[in-house]
């Protein structure tokens, strides 16, 4: 079986095949030289037949004649996305890739990436900084049990979101009370275990040091940025290619986990 993982970025998208280790990317554009237009905003499609376009043209660089027929794809969403958002990504992949489409949340993607074992009881907390949206999230027991996000700008020029630049000054402070607000909702009982074991920090945003310095500094807590942060999410779906079940619900526990949008 052929399968593929796909992490469709505000800035850029990214493919990972079953049995391979090489990670194609692309800017997720669309469009010729001088007309690109970028199908992805905060995470979110807000093109349906761009994002369809941009997804055809990845898979026609990642899945060549010598692959078998592509069966699968495992696509990851924020956690943010409402029904109809998730409803706009599966419906523009599946067109485009013409086959079996689950959708998994980010920043549990982005946890195996990284090595989390997500099945762990104890709370983890994980901020996943992408070029167009910043998620925080409480990791237990195999699901995320609180989160919260904040639309980051990361522009630049004539709309192109742009990754890897940092989270803008103006948008730090609102990372950073996000995860403090996520920290105390955390039961009393478990925060200590939560604050203990520290924050992780994927996406392009993980790169930016003076994020991870005011984390660090107003919340009191170790920081940690991650191995190759970009690519956390990619690598975490890849990895749950092997373990997702054929239902609605996947193997690694999530309710709303969708798979064909039973």
């Amino acid at each position: 079986m052929t399968a593929l993982a796909l992490d469709l970025g505000t800035a850029r998208i990214r493919l990972l095949l079953s049995g391979s280790r090489t990670i194609r990317e692309r800017p997720s554009a669309c469009g010729d030289p001088g007309e690109r237009r970028w199908p992805v905003r905060h995470g979110m499609v807000a093109d349906m037949p761009g994002c369809a376009r941009l997804v055809r043209t990845a898979l026609s660089d990642a899945v060549t004649e010598r692959h078998p027929p592509l069966e699968r794809v495992l696509l990851g969403v924020p956690v943010a996305a409402s029904r109809l958002d998730r409803r706009a990504a599966y419906a523009a992949v599946s067109s485009a890739a013409r086959c079996r489409v689950t959708i998994v949340e980010e920043p549990l993607a982005a946890a195996v990436g990284c090595g989390v074992d997500i099945a762990d009881p104890r709370p983890r907390l994980l901020l996943d900084a992408g070029a167009g949206i910043a998620e925080a999230v409480v990791i237990r027991a195999g699901e995320i049990a609180d989160a919260g996000a904040v639309q980051v700008g990361g522009q630049v020029g004539a709309g192109e979101p742009a990754e890897g630049s940092g989270c803008p000054p103006y948008a730090r402070e609102r990372v950073v009370t996000m995860v403090a607000d996520l920290i105390a909702r955390v039961p009393a009982a478990l925060r200590a275990t939560a604050r203990q074991q520290g924050l992780l920090i994927t996406g392009g945003g993980a790169r930016d040091p003076e994020l991870a310095r005011k984390l660090c500094a107003e919340l009191r807590i170790t920081v940690s940025p991650v191995a190759d942060p970009a690519n956390a999410t990619v690598r975490g779906l890849a990895c749950l290619l092997g373990t997702s079940g054929t239902s609605g619900t996947s193997a690694i526990g999530r309710k709303d986990v969708d798979d064909d949008h039973k």
